[in-house]
């Protein structure tokens, strides 16, 4: 998963160094005995680009869901999603959850960045999780020399 975070870091790192954006991207530091609020901080003074993304990666061979209770955390007595929602809210970020979908040895990952909205709908729902076959009916991030490359349209459908 770490390097997933990484690889997400650099590739929006890259995307506002090539088109000129002031921006940042930047992992926040884990550590056993604190919670972490979410994976990775965007910061920009454009609106667009202010963001939270939390991560997950999943072998797409095995799991077909990308289950809330399973793949998400329960600490205090709170779901990581209402954690989520709610610095999401406070902080005033637009929110993704960016699904890293591996298929094995030999065969490329895909990422795929699913806006916050969609992601709080299923859980409110009490669906159980998110289908890999609804996550990737989402388009990919594009790759060039196998890293992410991120596009100012991969960023527009992601609300507030």
């Amino acid at each position: 998963m770490p390097d997933f975070e990484w690889e997400l870091v650099a590739a929006f790192n890259r995307f506002f160094e090539s088109e000129g954006i002031r921006g940042v991207a930047y992992r926040l530091k884990q550590s056993r005995y604190t919670s972490q609020v979410v994976d990775l901080l965007v910061d920009s003074p454009h609106p667009s680009y202010y963001l939270a993304v939390e991560c997950k990666s999943l072998d797409a061979r095995k799991a077909k869901t990308l289950y809330y209770s399973q793949h998400f955390s329960l600490a205090g007595g709170v779901h990581q999603i209402d954690r989520l929602d709610r610095f999401i809210e406070v902080s005033g970020r637009r929110g993704a959850l960016a699904v890293e979908l591996r298929q094995g040895p030999g065969k490329p990952k895909a990422a795929h960045l699913i806006p916050w909205k969609t992601v709080i709908d299923g859980f409110r729902s009490e669906s159980p999780g998110i289908p890999v076959e609804a996550i990737e009916t989402i388009p990919p991030l594009g790759r060039e020399n196998g890293a992410y490359r991120i596009e100012a349209g991969d960023l527009e459908g992601l609300s507030i």
